[in-house]
């Protein structure tokens, strides 16, 4: 993963954000070895021993403006292009190696993970080369699984298979290779008949409020449900479906602004109130 790969990536995330009619990714590597096998770490030769030290000194006071923590920042706005984080379900299918910044590319962008029983392999890459590194990962890995397994990962930073993965609870699932991408393609599918709007917005609740105290991350999840109930298509047809017993088609259609309400009368006040408190309105 060098600069150039860098951008192909953006632009490619960029491009699946705002083309509506994507609503799922699969992202895995290239043949059976790698998924991704980290960061190329050569030394720039145009670049001197003194200019590369400047550099990272004067970084940590003047990062660039529009970067996190110096990296270009990513199709969402806060973490940087390296790691995106993108509001639309991503299936990571790892093939081979996932090591550095292959394995902090799951951590960071990767909602699923489905990885090959016989070539998947991991390792965080960090310790031993003397980092704690600037990407997200070792920040990320600590708040998906349990404490004991990510400081072993960590200290060690030995690497492990897929078995282990999925006993730690890095991944979802273990299939056999010549099953990986059929499995990811079958998960796709049951994502992407789900309401499109609603998808992406599970999605940015739980990245966005995951860590925010729980009576406010209640209050934003119920003004989202209010918003799509209201302002989307999906919520009358996953209603409908359900009573007409059918399969719902959503589009993700929006609503048009309406008319204003009519002033309420006394009675209509009352009714109001009264289903309010009872739980009438459903």
């Amino acid at each position: 993963m060098d600069r150039e790969t860098n951008n192909e990536l953006d632009a490619a995330w960029r491009e699946i954000w705002e083309d509506l009619d994507i609503r799922a990714t699969i992202l895995t590597g290239a043949g059976d070895k790698y998924f991704c096998a980290g960061h190329n770490i050569q030394v720039n030769p145009d670049v001197t021993d003194e200019e590369r030290e400047f550099l990272r000194a004067e970084g940590v006071f003047w990062p660039l403006a529009g970067t996190g923590n110096g990296q270009r920042l990513g199709v969402h706005g806060q973490m940087g292009d390296h790691f995106p984080r993108i509001y639309k379900p991503v299936i990571a299918a790892v093939n081979g190696w996932a090591a550095g910044a292959g394995f902090y590319t799951l951590l960071s962008t990767a909602d699923i993970r489905i990885a090959s029983k016989e070539n998947a392999r991991f390792k965080f890459a960090l310790l031993s080369n003397g980092w704690v590194g600037g990407g997200p990962g070792a920040t990320l890995l600590t708040r998906q699984i349990n404490y004991a397994d990510a400081m072993r990962i960590l200290l060690t930073d030995e690497p492990f298979d897929a078995a282990e993965a999925l006993r730690i609870g890095l991944v979802n699932e273990v299939v056999p290779h010549n099953q990986l991408m059929a499995r990811a393609e079958e998960t796709a599918e049951l994502i992407v008949a789900k309401p499109p709007l609603a998808t992406r917005m599970m999605k940015e609740f739980v990245i966005r409020f995951g860590d925010t105290p729980t009576d406010e991350a209640w209050r934003v999840q119920t003004l989202m449900n209010t918003l799509l109930t209201q302002l989307t298509t999906d919520g009358d047809e996953g209603r409908l479906a359900f009573q007409e017993k059918r399969k719902p088609n959503f589009t993700g259609g929006l609503r048009r602004k309406g008319e204003a309400f009519e002033e309420l009368t006394a009675e209509q006040r009352e009714r109001i109130d009264y289903l309010k408190r009872t739980g009438g309105a459903g």
